[in-house]
């Protein structure tokens, strides 16, 4: 293992002993497992998406209500992930954590847009969507990772 990820796991081992961290395809926190995989570490996008998944798991971070609440979960992840480059002296680029916020507010607003009058609406419930200006609701899926389609109900 070349030796920028073995000191960065070592790091992270050393400041949070109770965390469990394992290879994978790719960056994600398991609230389940409590486990956080990562796929490469070769390069500082790469540490800073690990810190990213090290602030779910040291927030135990688990199922969200709301689309709110999962962009909510991510801000609180990379302010912690934040804390951790600090005590690690590693700076994280600020652009790049509004880039990968971005993805979530640009999903939550696809999401929660009338497909009628395109009005920003209300999130019911975890698929729900209600508009407040033509009462039209409509159906979401409930998962982050698929392409965002609206069924009207």
């Amino acid at each position: 293992m070349p030796q920028l990820q073995t000191n960065i796991l070592k790091q992270i081992t050393e400041l949070y002993p109770n965390i469990n961290i394992q290879k994978s395809d790719q960056f994600y926190w398991s609230p389940r497992e409590q486990i956080v995989y990562y796929s490469s570490l070769e390069n500082e996008v790469d540490h800073w998406s690990l810190l990213h998944e090290i602030g779910h798991a040291i927030h135990n971070h688990r199922k969200f209500k709301t689309d709110f609440d999962l962009l909510m979960i991510e801000i609180e992840a990379w302010q912690e992930a934040k804390r951790t480059a600090s005590n690690l002296s590693i700076e994280i680029d600020e652009d790049h954590i509004q880039d990968c916020l971005d993805t979530y507010r640009d999903w939550l607003y696809l999401r929660s847009t009338c497909p009628i009058c395109t009005s920003t609406s209300l999130q019911l419930d975890s698929k729900t969507y209600s508009c407040i200006n033509c009462r039209q609701s409509w159906n979401v899926s409930k998962s982050r990772q698929k392409r965002c389609y609206r069924k009207k109900i």
